[in-house]
């Protein structure tokens, strides 16, 4: 098992970007759909929801906006600056990964792997 960080960036009490925010990002940009993406990555669409409104409420400007369904249906779109927030990110955490990889190896030297577990 390879060892690898997980980057959050905090701003105050909340988490403005996580792996998982990255993820329903991705999933909303390809899918046009918060309730798509939600259901794509297993999680309510209550949770989604939520997530999209704490990124929102971290950044200068929405990184999501959402239409209300009706007869054309509703949808929702990765803004502008949610997509350089995420390209930010994704960024970040290879280069968080590159710094790290000598440390991350040696304290992976330090774990219990598969090979060292006896049965019974």
């Amino acid at each position: 098992m390879a060892a690898a960080p997980r980057l959050r960036v905090l701003l105050g009490e909340a988490t403005a970007m996580g792996p998982g925010k990255a993820a329903l990002l991705e999933a909303i940009a390809e899918s046009g759909s918060i309730s798509r993406a939600a259901k794509a990555m297993g999680m309510s669409y209550r949770r989604a929801w939520l997530l999209v409104e704490t990124m929102n409420g971290c950044f200068r400007a929405p990184l999501v906006e959402a239409a209300r369904g009706g007869s054309g249906g509703g949808g929702a779109r990765v803004t502008p600056l949610g997509h350089e927030v995420l390209l930010r990110y994704r960024e970040m955490e290879e280069h968080a990964a590159e710094v790290l990889a000598p440390e991350l190896a040696d304290f992976a030297a330090l774990t219990r792997d598969s090979s060292d577990e006896k049965d019974g």
